[in-house]
């Protein structure tokens, strides 16, 4: 045998070559039924408790729902709603009733959900400003954030349209005449709080314009209202 043979015949005993040609050692298990079933009651007596958990934790949740939109609008304005929100003359004040069937242990979560209010037009996504988010009115590349960019020959801070939607609706709870204490406080992510928005930021020249799209932001108040942590969290 020659060194070349030698050499070829130490190259194939080689893991290596023996995993590009397929002929590593495997486990080839035979599919026969007695074995698939018993497989299947393995698998059955162990999730079936798991989902029997899974589903009473679920059946404990209560939940609330209620629907303020029509009913808080005076009948004068339902058809022009838009009119009735623009007009800042009129009380935008509303109570409703919410009745508790089931006891509720804390701590009770409260929610906001908006229909037909979708975040995923191109130009809504992209109006917006990652780098002023984090350094402030100091940050000049702010051509992303266009039509809500500048007011009165000055920066916006936040600009974009995301900020300037800024659902402004709040919310107070009474039980018995006793108002319940609400936490608003780090319902953001920290992630998004640490990093992503500057600690010495103020907002500066927000909703100062002719055309009001949300809520206020308070300009002595650093870093942003949470409330606009999660509405720049784009879903």
């Amino acid at each position: 045998m020659t060194d070349t043979n030698i050499e070829r015949h130490r190259e194939r005993g080689t893991a290596f070559y023996l995993f590009t040609q397929q002929r590593l050692p495997a486990c080839k298990p035979v599919l026969t039924p007695a074995w698939v079933i018993t497989v299947f009651l393995c698998i059955g007596i162990i999730f079936i408790p798991v989902g029997l958990v899974t589903l009473r934790a679920s059946r404990s949740v209560v939940e609330i729902v209620e629907r303020y939109d029509i009913e808080c609008v005076p009948e004068a304005f339902r058809i022009d709603k838009v009119s009735y929100i623009q007009d800042d003359s009129i009380p935008k004040n509303c109570s409703r009733s919410l009745k508790v069937h089931k006891y509720m242990k804390a701590p009770i979560y409260i929610y906001y959900e908006l229909d037909n209010y979708y975040q995923n037009h191109r130009r809504y996504v992209k109006s917006r400003s990652d780098q002023q988010l984090l350094h402030g009115w100091d940050y000049h590349g702010t051509s992303s954030c266009q039509p809500v960019e500048f007011n009165n020959d000055q920066p916006i801070v936040p600009c974009g349209l995301i900020a300037w939607s800024l659902f402004n609706d709040t919310f107070r709870f009474i039980r018995e005449r006793a108002e319940l204490k609400v936490n608003r406080k780090n319902i953001a992510w920290k992630s998004d709080r640490d990093h992503k928005f500057g600690k010495n930021v103020h907002p500066f020249n927000f909703q100062n314009g002719t055309l009001i799209g949300g809520g206020k932001l308070n300009p002595s108040i650093p870093p942003f209202d949470f409330r606009l942590c999660i509405q720049l969290k784009l879903e």
